[in-house]
């Protein structure tokens, strides 16, 4: 594979870690600021409205600059926000290195997911793209555990100097491998507002599914601690099978959500919706816990290539416009499904999170079989009757 692609995806994956690297550390930082799991979920909230705003706002402000350019000023700011974060003296510092998060997820993704076809020949793309979005679930694979064993060996500043570390070797790599990148299509706001009458299905479907995940994955950690009461090696390892099982559904869904769109993220909803309906019931053991962990990171695992091919056929021509309202949509989500599963844990319990994300994932299965009664229904909107 192209070192062009494999370091943008290691960007990607330097990205992805720093976004949910603080759900394997929620408990340890809000203990060593003296706040609540709800308060201290504020560290993946805002990221993701940052992010939100970050997408379309620095994309269209960047329209005319060097995409290469513009790759490596995000990961010199991911870089600095991670050492902000592990010398924080405060949660202040912390939620301040978070908003800087926020603005390298919303630029780098939008610009990154659609750099495949400009790094390799033609015929490469498709590999290259998923070689680019596996990044997405090795992040909760390699990253998150990896962080949180080292938060629980050094401490959780330590994960945040290492996870720095990485981010500035990427700079590196993005400077000596990546070949200049002109803009090639200017993407302005009239553009994003046409888009966005486009990819009405793909908008919501991609709410519901991110704000039923991360209301719910946000607090994963506190359940395994007060449900089952696992210890902190434990949940490490089951972080751990859960991203490898997100790997496994990645792979899944791109080979499938070509051809069956529908199908798979309908599936994907529906394993995700009972993992999370069953884990307080059976999830009370480390083996259910383990086994229903698996079936959610399989489920997850295909949201992101899922989600994302909604808005690319639903934007043929405007491939960047695609890849801002997915990454505007899908962080937006992150946040808000991130505040509310804060309020909900804060006023009652992990468990009741679970549930109400549960049911938030069924209304998924119903939107998707909706779109199409009859008729083949295309990723933007349209129905095509059937030829009869």
């Amino acid at each position: 594979m192209s070192p062009a692609v494999l370091s943008v995806t290691m960007g990607i994956f330097s990205i992805v870690t720093a976004e949910i690297l603080p759900i394997g550390l929620l408990t340890s930082i809000g203990d060593s600021f003296a706040v609540s799991d709800g308060t201290a979920g504020l560290m993946m909230t805002m990221p993701g409205f940052l992010a939100a705003v970050a997408a379309p706002v620095v994309t269209v402000a960047t329209a005319r600059v060097d995409r290469r350019q513009l790759l490596r000023a995000l990961m010199l700011l991911l870089t600095l926000a991670n050492f902000a974060a592990a010398a924080a003296l405060g949660y202040w510092t912390v939620l301040l290195s978070r908003v800087l998060v926020g603005i390298t997820i919303g630029g780098f993704w939008s610009v990154a997911a659609g750099l495949a076809e400009r790094l390799v020949p033609p015929g490469s793309v498709p590999r290259a793209t998923a070689v680019i979005f596996s990044a997405v679930p090795l992040g909760s694979v390699l990253g998150v555990p990896a962080g949180t064993f080292i938060g629980d060996v050094a401490g959780w500043r330590t994960a945040f100097v290492v996870l720095a570390v990485l981010s500035g070797l990427v700079l590196v790599a993005l400077t000596v491998v990546v070949p200049p990148l002109p803009p090639v299509q200017v993407t302005d706001l009239g553009v994003l507002r046409a888009a966005l009458g486009r990819t009405r299905i793909a908008l919501l479907l991609t709410f519901l599914i991110v704000l039923a995940h991360f209301g719910t994955y946000t607090y994963v950690t506190p359940f395994l601690e007060q449900v089952p009461r696992l210890s902190s090696g434990n949940i490490t390892v089951l972080l751990l099978v859960y991203g490898t099982a997100g790997v496994a559904g990645n792979f899944l869904a791109g080979t499938a959500v070509a051809r069956y769109p529908r199908a798979a993220f309908g599936t994907s909803a529906a394993l995700l919706a009972g993992a999370t309906l069953l884990l307080p019931l059976s999830g009370t053991s480390l083996v259910g816990a383990a086994a229903l962990l698996v079936v959610w990171g399989l489920a997850y695992g295909a949201v992101p290539v899922c989600s994302q091919t909604w808005f690319v056929k639903a934007l043929p021509r405007t491939p960047e416009a695609a890849s801002v309202l997915f990454t505007a949509s899908f962080q937006a989500t992150i946040g808000l499904g991130a505040l509310a599963g804060g309020v909900v844990v804060d006023r009652t319990s992990p468990s009741t999170v679970l549930l109400l994300g549960g049911l938030t994932a069924t209304l998924v299965i119903v939107v998707v079989a909706g779109t199409c009664p009859r008729g083949r229904l295309p990723i933007g909107g349209t129905r095509v009757p059937r030829s009869r």
